[in-house]
């Protein structure tokens, strides 16, 4: 599959195909958007955004080479190894990287999965994030509310806990 996918030039240099990249993240991939509540913050809650693929520890390192391989295709990016779950894990959280590298390849190489439903409310979150839209109550309750369209809704906190917290901070003000 990789060898199939990851051609080597003269060079040495890997060429990725990118419908592969996209079909490896539909089945792979997720868009996520972490909501943390953040005393020290105007607002309170902190939006964190992020676009991450995971593969399984393998003993001869395929699966880490070929989260290397697309590091290196987006240009962004770090690979961790998660020891609780024995995961490599390629992630991307930068705002400029999501925007400039990220979303681009998926605009031009459509994901073909449900996948694509939660990229659009993720991009659409990042628009939301470059206009500053998540330091004001308003902005930050949309992006909530297109937040949990995402994953299917799945949290550690729930939606209505975040919009309790805006309501009361308002009220406040």
């Amino acid at each position: 599959m990789i060898l199939k996918t990851i051609m080597e030039t003269n060079n040495k240099e890997a060429i990725i195909d990118p419908f592969w990249v996209s079909g490896f993240v539909d089945g792979e991939g997720c868009f996520c958007i972490s909501l943390n509540f953040r005393e020290k913050l105007a607002v309170g809650i902190e939006v964190r955004p992020s676009f991450s693929i995971s593969q399984r520890k393998d003993k001869m390192g395929l699966n880490w080479k070929c989260l290397d391989q697309i590091r290196q295709y987006f240009g962004c990016g770090s690979i961790r190894f998660d020891k609780h779950d024995g995961m490599w894990k390629y992630e991307t959280r930068n705002l400029a990287a999501l925007k400039y590298n990220i979303i681009p390849h998926f605009l031009k190489y459509k994901l073909k999965t449900k996948k694509q439903i939660d990229f659009t409310f993720f991009c659409q979150i990042i628009e939301l994030l470059s206009r500053k839209e998540h330091l004001n109550y308003k902005g930050l309750s949309e992006i909530i509310e297109r937040a949990y369209e995402l994953n299917q809704g799945k949290r550690k906190v729930s939606k209505e806990a975040l919009l309790k917290f805006i309501y009361k901070r308002i009220s406040k003000a």
